[in-house]
């Protein structure tokens, strides 16, 4: 039984105490039965159920006709973007989250406020830990060249009330500015100050700024009910911003900061906000595959090696060698919200490659580790490290392939290969810490073939088969010290279930056929 309910029967039981005997067992039955039904309004899935949500990629809500080059070459730009801007320094937010990048991210729906409220497209992102929609009267500063929203802006619902100056969530925005100042920041008279009596609506918390590397807004916190497909919500916190910077899309932050919508979603119901993992459909930006939906699990617990809480298929079980693959969390004392891992080496065929000590732990200033990140495309690695997984593979591949040295620059991709027969690609494997802790991708999770030319831009240009590797270099160790040592991106995660077990602080990695796993859920 929720606390939810368990206020609501003691409010109940009070009342009881002022009426007739002969009436309160009708009461008692009549505040029952509203209690629980009230309560299902909020909660309509038992604990040990998960909640099926879909995941949209963003490309599959544009009429994109970009050829496959040009997106390979957009798609690594905004990685590395994203990557490289979160190591610069910003005096204004000492927390600062990766930057999110249109076009290579994952969408999913919410809603605030009243039922009558429609639904907004908002960014999935596990690197940063506040969820924020874009409200009316909305202005977007450089967002000519961005693609248009999936959704308007909404208007801030009626029921939405302001949080205030001395509430956590605020002093969580704020990076953790004292409540004092906050106070002293809305006008709050010193002697309400002093006394604690800064804690009512006329007081709100101030509007706090935002970045993330490309873009930043400017937003004010407000509380209200969050809806989502069986489940709502009271008093969810989020961010409501009237002015962005080349930011046009709101963000729903699944780090594990406070802010979070896990970390609030916990808070109600435990068993949702406890554990939650996505399946992200294969697409290779192929414009029919990039329309599935990809599975989003809230509470969806493992228990032990392979087992799993809720609904199931054994045979789609046995087939998919389901059992997942788990490494610990780092902990960040600069960036609490990451969801940092230890990578001990990457194997090219045969050969293990040691990862450097920067990737292996996380220093007394926040630097190092590998961030598992739902934003950002592709799998940003240091350059040494980067250069040594790369000459493995070329020595495989480049001995038969001619290189594709036209193709690189205008991919953003390297190593690619001219593909005149079937090419053999040697396996790739991630070795994290942990006993059992090593994950083969998929060929086409590192290596991607696609045709290039004959597309009208050059008359006479024959079509060739192109295949390039899909892992892109992150800058030298030097650049990147006090930041993230490196990145396992999205496109590195297809067809896999990655779990994160918040309650045991750990990351899980399972195969899966994710659009089967969609239809089995969805029909479960």
């Amino acid at each position: 039984m929720t606390d939810l309910l368990c206020f609501k029967f003691k409010t109940s039981f009070l009342v009881l105490h002022t009426v007739s005997s002969a009436m309160k067992t009708c009461l008692i039955f009549f505040f029952l039965y509203s209690t629980i039904l009230n309560n299902c309004l909020y909660f309509s899935v038992s604990s040990s159920t998960p909640l099926l949500l879909h995941l949209s990629h963003s490309l599959s809500t544009s009429k994109h006709s970009s050829s496959p080059i040009n997106l390979l070459k957009s798609s690594s730009s905004r990685s590395s973007a994203r990557f490289r801007r979160h190591h610069h320094k910003h005096h204004q937010k000492q927390q600062l989250p990766l930057p999110i990048s249109s076009g290579s991210d994952y969408l999913i729906s919410l809603s605030v406020g009243s039922s009558s409220s429609s639904p907004v497209s908002l960014y999935l992102d596990t690197g940063s830990d506040l969820v924020w929609f874009p409200c009316r009267p909305f202005t977007c500063i450089l967002c000519e060249s961005k693609p248009l929203p999936p959704s308007p802006p909404s208007p801030l619902s009626s029921s939405s009330i302001t949080v205030p100056c001395s509430s956590p969530s605020c002093s969580a925005a704020h990076s953790s500015l004292p409540s004092s100042d906050l106070c002293a920041i809305s006008n709050c008279p010193l002697d309400f100050i002093e006394t604690g009596d800064c804690n009512t609506s006329s007081y709100p918390c101030p509007p706090f700024y935002y970045a993330y590397g490309d873009g930043s807004l400017v937003a004010k916190l407000y509380s209200d009910s969050l809806s989502l497909p069986s489940v709502s919500v009271a008093n969810f916190t989020f961010g409501c911003a009237h002015t962005t910077l080349a930011e046009p899309i709101g963000v729903a932050g699944f780090g594990r900061g406070r802010l979070s919508l896990p970390a609030q979603l916990a808070v109600h119901s435990p068993h949702l906000g406890n554990s939650f993992s996505y399946c992200l459909v294969s697409h290779s930006f192929d414009s029919e595959r990039v329309r599935r939906p990809s599975p989003l699990i809230l509470g969806r617990f493992v228990e032990g090696k392979g087992k799993r809480v809720g609904r199931t298929n054994d045979d789609d079980e046995r087939k998919t060698k389901s059992e997942f693959i788990f490494t610990e969390l780092l902990e960040n004392p600069k960036h609490p919200y990451f969801y940092s891992v230890s990578l001990q080496g990457i194997s090219i065929g045969k050969r293990n490659i040691p990862a450097p000590a920067m990737l292996r732990r996380i220093d007394k200033n926040g630097g190092g580790g590998v961030v598992v990140d739902s934003g950002t495309t592709f799998t940003m690695l240091p350059a040494k490290f980067y250069s040594a997984v790369v000459e493995e593979f070329d020595s495989r591949v480049g001995r038969v392939h001619e290189r594709a040295d036209m193709i690189e620059p205008s991919s953003g991709m390297s190593p690619c290969y001219y593909l005149n027969q079937t090419v053999k690609v040697p396996s790739l494997v991630l070795h994290f810490t942990g006993n059992g802790s090593s994950v083969t991708l998929p060929r086409r999770n590192y290596f991607h073939e696609f045709t290039d030319g004959g597309d009208g831009g050059n008359k006479g240009e024959k079509k060739r088969r192109i295949g390039c590797f899909m892992l892109m270099n992150g800058g030298d160790e030097s650049e990147l010290s006090g930041g993230t040592g490196a990145i396992l991106g999205n496109y590195q995660q297809q067809g896999f279930e990655v779990v994160y077990d918040l309650l045991n602080r750990r990351v899980g990695f399972a195969k899966r056929k994710c659009a089967s796993l969609w239809d089995t859920l969805n029909q479960g």
